[in-house]
């Protein structure tokens, strides 16, 4: 019989009316499934890329915090109008994808977004320590995030692990552009000192003191060990650029400079 098909049994097989996509009653159901999994696909796209772009824009607010060179003070205005700049674009992206980000997809897309929050929370928390030299806290963070966007106990975490990275950065360019350790008094009308490498040293015990067992399956889980370890080198250099400081000083005339070009060299390594 002219325009229709028979399958092999003999038996009629229908045609839509174009003669090309065959029909029947499930086919209005797999065409629902297949615009739930294109737009799931479009949604993991954008989070990616907007992760990616936030991701570079914190890599570049840090470039731009490190050229500070005090503790406990106000940001020199170009660096923070560059800083500046820098926040309100990924304010921006953080808002464009807050809706993506919605109910169950904060979970959903976690991995997605996970990069580019983490390195976020790095930058905001160096610029929070070079302004009042004091670890920002999980709220603190949570509230410079766009509604909708949620900052996870493993993302905070995994951030101040790697402000580690940069405050030993700061700490060794600063002693070797100014001859000492950063640091300041503790409290206003206070005598006692409280400088960098007291801070990271603090922090590396409350690290350590991490009980992590339990995290197998999470992001913070899978990386603790490797940034654990990170974090200790990084500690580890800094007291080894003040011995080197402290040694090399009292063979010196005061007020020299002392030459850190050994200690460069881990430094650009890491």
């Amino acid at each position: 019989m002219p325009g229709v098909k028979r399958n092999r049994d003999g038996a009629e097989k229908s045609k839509s009316k174009d003669g090309d996509a065959p029909t029947g009653p499930f086919m209005p159901m797999f065409e629902v499934f297949r615009g739930e999994l294109d737009e799931h696909h479009d949604r993991r796209e954008r989070i990616i890329k907007a992760s990616r772009d936030i991701t570079a824009a914190s890599k570049k607010c840090i470039f731009s915090l490190q050229r500070v060179r005090a503790l406990n003070n106000d940001i020199p205005p170009k660096i923070a109008s560059e800083v500046m700049e820098k926040s309100t674009a990924m304010a921006s992206q953080f808002a464009a994808i807050a809706p993506d980000l919605a109910g169950i997809n904060a979970w959903r897309y976690q991995r997605q977004i996970s990069g580019g929050i983490q390195e976020y929370m790095e930058a905001i928390s160096f610029e929070h320590y070079l302004r009042n030299q004091k670890l920002i806290t999980h709220e603190e963070a949570s509230k410079l995030l766009p509604e909708g966007v949620e900052l996870t106990g493993d993302d905070y975490v995994l951030g101040i692990f790697d402000l580690v990275g940069e405050l030993m950065r700061f700490a060794i360019t600063t002693m070797a552009t100014t001859g000492s350790l950063p640091g300041s008094k503790v409290g206003e009308g206070s005598a006692e000192e409280r400088d960098i490498l007291m801070d990271l040293r603090l922090l590396r015990t409350s690290f350590e003191a991490l009980d992590t067992t339990s995290c197998g399956g999470t992001g913070l889980g899978k990386d603790v060990e490797k940034k654990m370890e990170v974090m200790k080198i990084c500690v580890e250099k800094v007291e080894t650029a003040v011995y080197g400081m402290i040694i090399r000083g009292r063979e010196r005339p005061k007020g020299w400079i002392p030459d850190l070009a050994d200690d460069r060299a881990p430094v650009e390594s890491y």
